[in-house]
C-alpha cells in the first residue's frame, strides 16, 4: 500500500495519491453535506411549531426533500477540482452538476409551492372550502411555471439557442391562447377573485339586476343563489368586469324614509313631528339617530325627511327596526289627531253669470 501511494502511478492523468484525495474530499464533503441536511431539516422543525407563519414549514419541507443523489454529485463535483482534468472532461462534469442542481431546485420549488398551497388550504377549508380548487389550480400553475423555466435553463446549459425556441415557441402559443382564450381569461380572472377578493362564498351581492348569496367560486364559473330560489351562475371575467356591490363589507345601514301629513294639521303639531320621528328612532335597539326635518311642500303633503343608521346591517333586523319606527310614529299621530296625507284632488266649480241668472 505504501509502494502504491509513494510510487508515481498514474491513472487517467493523475496520480494514485490525487485520485486517492479527490475520493477522500468527495467522502469529507458527503458527510458534512448529509449532517448539515439533517441538523437544518431538525431545527426548521422545532421552529414550525413556534411561529403562526408557514415559512417556516416551506424551509422545512424543502429542506427535507433535498435528494441523496443531490448530495453524491457535489460531493464528486467538490472531487473532481483536485484532478487534472481536460476542458472537455471538465466542461462535462460542470454541465452535469448544473443538471443536477436545476434538478434539485426544481424539486424544492415543488416542495415550496405544494406547503404554500397545502397551508392555504388548511387555513380557508372552514371559512372558504370552495376556493379549495381554485389554489389547487394556483399550484399547478405555479409548478408547471417552475418547471418550464428550469427546463429552459437546462437547454441552455447545453450550449442550446433558447432564444430560437422561444420564438418557435411564441408563435405556436399565440394560436392556442386566441384558441383557448376564454378558457383562460375565465381562470385568470379567478385567480384574481381569490387573490382580491372582491366577494367571497356567503357574500350578499348584487350584480348588475341580479342578486344573491354566493355559494361557490369556481375555476370558470360562481354559483349565486337568488333571493327567489334559483341559481345564478356567471363566468368570472364577466363578474370582474360589472359593477358589484358586496353587501356583506356593510358595517352599518343608513336609513332614509318621508312621511306625508296633511295639510289641515295645526302648526304646533308640525312642529312635533321632528320629535315624535326622533323619539320612535331612539327608543329602538341597534340604532343612531342622524336627523328628522320638515323637508318641504308637497303638492298634496307636508314632506317631512328622516335619516338613521342600523349599527346591525343585516336585512331582517333593519325591516324589523323600521316596522317598530312606524307603529310607534302612528301611535304618537294617533294621539294628537295628526292624519297622514294621501293624494287627493279638489276640484273648485266657479259658476258665471249667466248661469247665475238663469237659476
Amino acid at each position: 500500500m505504501e509502494g502504491i501511494l509513494g510510487s508515481d502511478t498514474v491513472f487517467l492523468g493523475n496520480p494514485v495519491r490525487a485520485w486517492l484525495l479527490a475520493l477522500l474530499t468527495a467522502l469529507v464533503v458527503f458527510i458534512a453535506l448529509a449532517i448539515a441536511k439533517r441538523l437544518l431539516v431538525r431545527y426548521a422543525t422545532s421552529l414550525s411549531g413556534k411561529t403562526r407563519t408557514y415559512v417556516d414549514d416551506v424551509v422545512r419541507e424543502s429542506l427535507a426533500r433535498t435528494r441523496t443523489f443531490f448530495i453524491l454529485f457535489i460531493s464528486i463535483y467538490a472531487g473532481s477540482r483536485v484532478l487534472l482534468t481536460t476542458p472537455d472532461v471538465a466542461r462535462a462534469i460542470a454541465t452535469l452538476v448544473v443538471l443536477v442542481v436545476i434538478i434539485q431546485i426544481g424539486i424544492w420549488g415543488n416542495a415550496a409551492i405544494n406547503t404554500v398551497v397545502e397551508s392555504e388550504t388548511k387555513r380557508r377549508l372552514a371559512t372558504d372550502p370552495n376556493s379549495v380548487t381554485t389554489l389547487g389550480a394556483i399550484g399547478f400553475l405555479g409548478r408547471l411555471l417552475l418547471w418550464v423555466l428550469l427546463v429552459l435553463m437546462a437547454i441552455d446549459n447545453f450550449g442550446y439557442d433558447v432564444t430560437a425556441l422561444l420564438a418557435g415557441l411564441g408563435i405556436g402559443g399565440i394560436a392556442v391562447a386566441l384558441a383557448v382564450q376564454n378558457i383562460l381569461g375565465d381562470l385568470f380572472a379567478s385567480l384574481s377573485i381569490v387573490l382580491d377578493k372582491p366577494f367571497e362564498v356567503g357574500d350578499f351581492i348584487v350584480v348588475d339586476d341580479k342578486s344573491g348569496t354566493v355559494e361557490r367560486v369556481g375555476l370558470k364559473t360562481s354559483r349565486i343563489r337568488a333571493l327567489s330560489g334559483e341559481q345564478l351562475v356567471f363566468s368570472n371575467s364577466d363578474l370582474l368586469s360589472a359593477r358589484i356591490q358586496n353587501f356583506k363589507r356593510m358595517f352599518e345601514r343608513r336609513v332614509v324614509f318621508t312621511l306625508r301629513v296633511s295639510y289641515a294639521t295645526p302648526r304646533h303639531l308640525v312642529a312635533e313631528v321632528p320629535r315624535i320621528i326622533r323619539g320612535a328612532i331612539e327608543e329602538q335597539d341597534n340604532t343612531r339617530f342622524d336627523r328628522a326635518h320638515f323637508a318641504t311642500y308637497g303638492d298634496d303633503a307636508l314632506v317631512f325627511e328622516a335619516v338613521y343608521y342600523m349599527t346591525v346591517p343585516d336585512y331582517n333586523p333593519y325591516m324589523d327596526t323600521q316596522q317598530a319606527i312606524n307603529l310607534r310614529i302612528h301611535e304618537e299621530f294617533e294621539k294628537r289627531g295628526i292624519e297622514f296625507a294621501f293624494p287627493t284632488r279638489t276640484v273648485l266649480l266657479q259658476q258665471t253669470s249667466q248661469q247665475a241668472a238663469a237659476q
